[in-house]
């Protein structure tokens, strides 16, 4: 992973964790807690792809066992997220381009009943049963229901910024730029084209260097053609002659 992903990714995922942990999870909804930790990883997976998705969601998720109130075993949810992670990245199309904002929909519903199936099921291995306490099947429906409320306000936005960090025209276009095609970066979800402005920036040093160039041969051809006209001018004057053939 590139040095900004890496940033962006850990300030955002800091950042999810706090609001879920001070706001969301004092919230007391019946059923499971809105996932906005989840969320930040489904976004960023849809723009970096499967492999820094799965690294994504591990740290996320590492982060979450670790964060209070954590009454789980450390590791549980890293291994979640991990897993969702990567299979969201697979679910980014080859272009990078949603034609749709029902494949984000999708990817963001079954993130959410994965992420619950899977929790639920690692908690059985190591003997953790308040899943079945509260009821398995409202556990999924809530936290669907849940995190597909909160999505349209957060995954857009981390995908813009993961956007911008990486240069994307993409994020161009979703601010007013250009239009490079259909696409649903207007719309609330879109998907990372994988291109980058590098080649503006050059194409403007080229422009540059065109102009001092031009610069250079107008003052050039001032300066030549300016003293042969002088010395032909010079050339041209006559000496005067008095009578008699003498100069003066």
């Amino acid at each position: 992973m590139r040095f900004n992903r890496i940033l962006l990714s850990t300030t955002l995922v800091v950042v999810a964790l706090v609001i879920q942990v001070t706001i969301l999870g004092r919230l007391q909804l019946p059923g499971a807690v809105p996932d906005l930790v989840l969320l930040t990883v489904v976004a960023l997976a849809l723009v970096y792809g499967h492999t820094s998705g799965a690294l994504i969601g591990f740290g996320a998720g590492l982060l979450t066992d670790l964060a209070p109130p954590a009454d789980h075993a450390a590791g549980r949810y890293a291994l979640v997220l991990c897993v969702v992670g990567y299979l969201c990245g697979l679910a980014r199309p080859a272009d990078g381009r949603f034609r749709s904002a029902w494949g984000p929909l999708v990817t963001v519903v079954a993130a959410a009943l994965g992420s619950t199936l899977l929790y639920g099921l690692v908690g059985g291995l190591v003997g953790d049963t308040a899943a079945r306490h509260v009821g398995l099947g409202w556990l999924l429906f809530s936290a669907a229901v849940y995190d597909l409320l909160l999505a349209p306000f957060a995954v857009p936005l981390v995908m813009m910024l993961a956007r911008r960090a990486e240069n994307d025209v993409m994020a161009v276009e979703a601010a007013g730029g250009p239009a490079q095609g259909a696409d649903v970066a207007a719309g609330w979800l879109s998907g990372g084209t994988g291109l980058t402005v590098g080649g503006t920036r050059n194409s403007m040093r080229v422009k540059a260097a065109r102009n001092r160039a031009q610069k250079a041969g107008r003052i050039k051809g001032i300066g030549v053609s300016g003293g042969v006209k002088g010395v032909k001018a010079v050339k041209s004057v006559k000496t005067p002659r008095l009578k008699g053939g003498r100069k003066l």
